[in-house]
């Protein structure tokens, strides 16, 4: 098979480092691309015209199409694509629209009874600013559209909240995606990633994962794409899993085929652990950044016969997917000043010293050639991750790696897995 991964980020080297582990895979072909994939794919240089790219495809007889990122998802790639007749694996615009508008999503929530935050969604910032006044508790601000996991501002203090509302609405911090704003209570629990994948009907569980959202360590700081993540988390017992499945996603897959956007893809499930049981803060309809780089590390069986059932509707058949019994665990290096401004064009060094580590894989996020060197070429830069015997030992071997890379004004996180380290020393 030809396999085509649009995509440019560390979900998308870790995706074509799974992909070209198949032995169905002849050939993997990526559009963007950054310098760690282009040591496995062919880089193809089309743009992000989404026609050009499926007559691309089209021509080359590309197998199968692996979209990474939400915004493709979000604008229609696949729609696109299937007009193509070319099999592409990723929900539709009009599915997509689970991440791609968090009123959307809510609305969704409250007509099927699935556990979420109190909420209201407003356009008008004056408005907003006094919904805030009058409720006087602790919220988070939300962006409605995509905002590359940054739209999401907490506003622990009224004047806070304000600020928040008036950054997105007025300020219009995120462009369109602030064209209204979601403001929830928060929740209070610890935060898990649940993944599943869907063919509309039946449904998949990954293993556990847990996210670092926050830039600076103990949750501080501001909010990011990901800082790191690690798997399993011990927070999601069997019980939760059960209960997830039943009370969630089942429950959502459901509510998408009723309303007419049958949902076929991987479904992201980001939970908050209360008192009161998981309750859902987002959806996202495609593979988490970090989480994929602890999900497929663990993931023993080959990834493109289940991506093809997905496609197909014939997931329930795939009754042989394993997993090793290792955990995960992934360090972010990131760019200082991230997710502020930040510098470009830094030389990275010692790739090669982390990647000879046992159990150690480097998969390239915001990086890109400049002659001979790598370097770095985003907020997030790269992700370091291990496996290990438990969560102790896949951390440490993780931050053995980190420890090995170099580059200016490098920022990592330095307690990824605390949490699930605080839980048990058996972690």
């Amino acid at each position: 098979m030809k396999i085509l991964v649009i995509g440019q980020g560390g979900r998308e080297h870790t995706l074509v480092w799974k992909i070209a582990q198949s032995p169905l895979v002849e050939k993997i072909y990526c559009t963007p691309s950054n310098a760690g994939i282009a040591q496995i794919a062919e880089t193809i240089s089309i743009g992000d015209d989404y026609t050009e790219i499926a007559n691309w495809a089209e021509s080359n007889k590309i197998d199968l199409t692996v979209v990474g990122p939400e915004a493709p998802l979000a604008y229609g790639i696949v729609d696109i694509f299937n007009e193509h007749n070319l099999t592409v694996f990723g929900p539709n615009k009009n599915a997509a629209q689970i991440e791609g508008s968090k009123d959307f999503a809510k609305q969704l929530m409250g007509k099927n009874g699935i556990p979420t935050a109190s909420h209201q969604t407003f356009t008008d910032a004056d408005k907003a600013i006094d919904y805030i006044k009058n409720i006087g508790t602790s919220v988070f601000v939300k962006a409605d559209g995509l905002a590359a996991g940054k739209g999401v501002i907490p506003g622990r203090t009224v004047d806070d909240a304000i600020e928040a509302v008036k950054t997105i609405l007025v300020d219009r911090a995120f462009g369109d995606a602030g064209d209204s704003v979601v403001i929830e209570e928060e929740l209070i629990g610890e935060e898990a990633s649940f993944t599943v994948l869907s063919d509309g009907s039946y449904c998949l569980p990954f293993v556990s994962s847990q996210d670092h959202k926050m830039s600076q360590d103990g949750d501080t700081g501001k909010n990011t794409g990901g800082m790191g993540a690690y798997s399993p988390a011990p927070v999601i017992t069997p019980d939760i899993q059960e209960y997830v499945m039943d009370r969630i996603v089942y429950p959502t897959i459901q509510g998408m085929s009723q309303i007419g956007c049958p949902f076929k893809g991987v479904l992201y499930v980001g939970l908050m652990m209360t008192e009161a049981g998981p309750k859902v803060l987002e959806y996202n309809c495609r593979f988490g950044d970090p989480e994929t780089q602890v999900l497929l590390p663990r993931l023993k069986s080959d990834l493109i016969p289940i991506l093809l059932a997905c496609i197909e509707g014939t997931l329930e058949q795939q009754t042989d997917v394993e997993w090793h019994p290792e955990a995960a665990a992934c360090v972010v290096m990131a760019s200082g000043g991230y997710p502020d401004p930040y510098q470009t064009g830094k030389v990275i060094s010692g790739l090669s010293n982390a990647e000879s580590i046992d159990d150690v894989n480097v998969f390239h996020a915001g990086t890109n050639f400049d002659d001979e060197n790598v370097v770095t070429a985003g907020g997030r830069v790269l992700g370091v991750t291990a496996l290990g015997e438990n969560l102790k030992n896949a951390i440490e071997t993780a931050y053995k790696g980190v420890s090995e890379i170099h580059f200016n004004d490098v920022h990592y996180r330095k307690d990824i897995g605390y949490r699930a380290l605080s839980r048990s020393e058996n972690c």
